[in-house]
């Protein structure tokens, strides 16, 4: 039965894939929708995976469209391609219909990184001296130091930050463990912060959780992104930013730089390639810097570029 095979995938996802929860909860509701779809416009209620043909799986996906943004749509059908990529692979189907749906097109998004100004702005300045603003300005200084995800940053324990040696212990998706240096300027933010920690505290105080709010209980992503907003009106700086820009600021400063690709897909803690490529900007101007110091055919003067005869 096709719901059975739902249950299926999800266990698959979270025990073999390390998907988070966030992950698991967008995959079943699409799933469960489509399911709904089938039992109420063509009575398949108890369907086996077989009986859903593209022609079904089209119209779930035109009934979704006035109700949904293109990205919405892109994730159903992304979804729906997933699963039946997994019944293929554990024998149930022989071949995967969702691969002939058409994605809607996705308009690029709205930058989510800050310029190197930017980020001065954002961390030199406006913060609150109460101990609310210094746990603020260390979660910033982390987020934009090692390039931590927001659900990395608020789930931290004090014992995953190495003061001594200079690295945190963190736990990415899929629970893969990663190593991330602690830069000066975090570390002395994170210092002032563990110095101010204890007026936090309380009796709903989870032992060992790092980032407190005001009433001792541990931080969340939501609380972050309400605080990163209200800073960035402080900084005067545009507040379409999310606090995982922080995160692709990180990667594009470093690239930007001159750091190795390679190397920043470690410290982020990717696992291919591609994806850490669409964290990074590099600026045009660093592009033609590289082109014409390197490609023989980029001298417009006449001079040979350097091995060039």
């Amino acid at each position: 039965m096709l719901l059975h095979r739902v249950d299926d995938f999800l266990t698959y996802l979270r025990v073999e894939r390390g998907a988070s929860p966030h992950t698991l909860r967008a995959y079943e509701s699409d799933l469960d929708q489509l399911a709904d779809y089938l039992a109420e416009e063509h009575d398949l209620l108890e369907c086996a995976v077989d009986d859903v043909t593209l022609r079904h799986l089209r119209g779930f996906i035109a009934r979704r469209f006035d109700d949904n943004q293109a990205s919405s749509l892109a994730r159903k059908i992304s979804t729906i391609r997933s699963f039946f990529a997994f019944l293929i692979k554990k024998g149930h189907l022989q071949e995967n219909i969702a691969d002939l749906l058409t994605a809607p097109k996705v308009h690029k998004p709205l930058r989510n990184y800050l310029t190197v100004d930017e980020i001065f702005a954002l961390l030199d300045h406006h913060a609150t001296p109460d101990a609310l603003g210094v746990r603020d300005m260390a979660i910033w200084e982390l987020g934009y130091g090692g390039g931590l995800r927001v659900s990395e940053l608020v789930s931290l324990q004090i014992d995953q930050v190495d003061l001594d040696t200079g690295w945190i212990h963190t736990l990415g998706k899929g629970n893969k463990e990663r190593l991330v240096p602690l830069g000066e300027k975090a570390d002395r933010a994170l210092r002032r912060y563990l110095a101010r920690r204890p007026e936090l505290v309380s009796g709903h105080t989870e032992p060992g959780a790092l980032f407190l709010t005001v009433r001792g209980r541990r931080l969340s992503t939501r609380s972050v992104r309400r605080r990163f907003k209200e800073h960035l009106i402080r900084a005067g700086l545009d507040t379409s930013i999310t606090p995982h820009g922080l995160r692709h600021s990180f990667a594009t400063h470093l690239l930007d730089s001159g750091a190795d690709l390679r190397g920043i897909q470690e410290l982020l803690g990717h696992a291919h390639l591609s994806t850490t490529q669409r964290y990074t900007h590099v600026s045009i101007d660093r592009l033609m810097e590289v082109y014409d110091a390197a490609h023989p055919r980029a001298q417009r003067d006449g001079t040979p570029a350097p091995g060039e005869s």
